[in-house]
């Protein structure tokens, strides 16, 4: 029991399997695991029209708050979830991150440095809270049978999907999937079960989290920020971290050595003390919740087996500083689920979810590097780089090129699929970091005359964003890009639906069946290093996957067949 949460119970229903005569049903896509990772999954992909079977063996959320950070890109996809402004509005809101050694500070970043986006830099929320904001959301989407307290207990993989063995305090049931999204955990039971390891390496270090309650608040009224040290006066020799969450609870990691008791660790008399002594004597505080963690940089070598798709810590696990797992995982499925509905849909082959894999294998190889080489810096295995480490910390208050290389986790940013086989490569020069394989940046726009952001209106499914001067009156030039936009358009003409989205400088009238957004501060176009009659191909998860200075159907044709593999 935690004192600022009270945790839901959610109702076992009985399977209509159990009642079929043995009869087993077959569902298009089955996903396993009801974290955010599983629950990200099936709303995404009930969103997109499908109906989903999300497995649970639990009837709760998740114990502890576990996951905390989310990060810029992890909101906006919440957002075309429906659930990231219950996320920011419940959370709390950081972009300044301070770096310690001893008393001093060495290092502080700003992770939102340029203005005009949406969402901030990082959000802190107990996973608990986002679980049950999730499953919300996926209580209102009728694509959704959630089954809690259904515990999978085999899977055996065929040529056109799985069989699946649950077990209920009714009794045990089968089911067939068409394909199986695996998301249950860092210790995933189905990988084991199919002889699927992770490789990697796990760091001969343990940390304590504990989760305290504050009377009074640590930082001035409205501050929130992360603060990080290295040995501190009130734990030598090792490493803490302090962040903020909801409800005035606190986080704090204090780095243990591999030789520590981890039951012994988690006892109130040896938790209590450490805190006591980083918060003074005067402070009032209650012991919340209590965990000890080893790091662990690992993945499964690929992430799709057939029509078994695994997504999250079943995948990929990486150390908690830099907030790359839950972030990651989300990611995932954001590259996931549009792909799996194309496939369903008839509208791609099986192997574009060999994209999947390989995209979310090179994002997890930039996570493990980054987070090795944090864990590296934190807790130095030899000698040599722990001379390293202290002599950067050393000239680090004085020196900038050394305040760059203090490593208290390098905190998670989106993966740049810049060597995806789904990318056309430019054919023209472009400035800006909107390359093929990029997440788009947000932009403040106006859309029938109210304010409002890029990224609501893009998502989801394909789009063009085509960049004019203005709407009411178009000059020849754009007018024949339209023309042309429209043909390419009208069904059977292309694979697959394509929606046009102009970006124009000035406000006017639409033409028919194109959504106008108006870049009044011209943010926008600067993002996107676009001039009149540029033009950028979006997937569905909001990456570039082509742009040109001029609209060419025949180019877009090709780019969009790349971009689902149909070539």
């Amino acid at each position: 029991m935690l004192s600022t949460y009270a945790y839901p119970k959610y109702a076992y229903r009985r399977p209509a399997e159990l009642d079929e005569a043995g009869q087993s049903r077959r569902h298009p896509v089955v996903v396993i695991g009801a974290g955010p990772v599983g629950l990200a999954a099936a709303i995404d992909l009930a969103q997109q029209g499908l109906p989903v079977l999300l497995l649970d063996d639990d009837d709760t959320v998740s114990v502890g708050s576990r996951g905390l950070c989310y990060a810029k890109r992890t909101l906006e996809i919440l957002d075309r979830l429906g659930c990231g402004q219950a996320v920011v509005d419940k959370g709390v809101t950081w972009n300044v991150g301070r770096t310690f050694c001893g008393r001093d500070e060495v290092f502080h970043f700003n992770l939102q440095p340029e203005p005009d986006h949406r969402r901030p830099g990082m959000v802190n929320l107990q996973q608990y809270y986002l679980e049950e904001t999730l499953v919300r959301r996926a209580a209102d989407l009728p694509g959704i049978d959630l089954r809690w307290k259904n515990k999978v207990v085999g899977v055996t993989p065929d040529g056109d999907g799985a069989t699946i063995e649950v077990d209920t305090a009714d009794g045990r049931y089968s089911l067939q999937a068409d394909w199986l999204v695996v998301a249950d955990g860092a210790r995933s039971p189905v990988r084991r079960a199919l002889g699927l390891d992770v490789e990697g390496q796990v760091f001969q270090d343990r940390f304590l989290i504990a989760d305290v309650v504050l009377r009074e608040p640590m930082f001035a009224e409205g501050a929130a920020e992360r603060w990080f040290w290295f040995d501190p006066l009130f734990h030598p020799n090792q490493s803490v971290l302090l962040h903020r969450e909801a409800d005035n609870v606190w986080r704090i990691d204090f780095q243990l050595g591999w030789d520590a008791d981890p039951e012994e660790e988690k006892k109130p008399e040896r938790v209590i003390p450490r805190i006591r002594a980083m918060l003074g004597p005067d402070r009032d505080f209650e012991l919340e919740w209590v965990s000890v963690y080893t790091f662990q940089c690992r993945r499964m070598q690929r992430f799709r087996h057939g029509r078994v798709l695994f997504a999250g810590d079943a995948a990929h696990q990486v150390s908690p500083f830099g907030a790359r797992g839950a972030n990651s995982g989300i990611q995932d499925t954001d590259n996931l689920a549009w792909k799996l509905r194309l496939v369903i849909k008839g509208l791609a082959p099986e192997s574009l979810l060999d994209s999947y894999s390989d995209e979310r294998v090179a994002a997890a190889d930039e996570n493990l590097l980054n987070s090795t080489r944090s864990t590296d810096f934190i807790t130095p295995k030899s000698a040599v780089s722990k001379d390293f480490r202290n002599a950067v910390l050393a000239l680090a208050g004085s020196f900038p090129f050394a305040r760059a290389l203090v490593n208290s986790g390098r905190l998670s940013v989106p993966a740049h699929l810049r060597d995806s086989a789904l990318n056309t490569p430019d054919g023209a020069d472009f400035d800006g970091v909107m390359h093929p394989g990029a997440p788009i940046a947000d932009a403040p726009v106006r859309h029938l005359g109210r304010d409002s952001w890029l990224l609501n209106h893009t998502g989801g499914r394909f789009q063009l964003l085509l960049f004019v001067d203005g709407a009411a009156a178009l000059d020849p030039a754009s007018r024949a890009m339209l023309d042309a936009l429209a043909g390419l358009a009208q069904p059977g003409d292309a694979a697959l639906p394509l929606q046009p989205l102009l970006i124009a400088r000035e406000d006017g009238a639409a033409p028919d069946g194109i959504q106008l957004l108006v870049d009044h501060q011209g943010v926008a176009a600067r993002r996107f290093g676009a001039t009149p009659g540029t033009v950028y191909l979006l997937r569905p998860d909001q990456h570039v996957a082509a742009r040109w200075r001029w609209l060419d159907g025949q180019a877009v044709r090709a780019a969009l067949a790349r971009a689902t593999a149909n070539t």
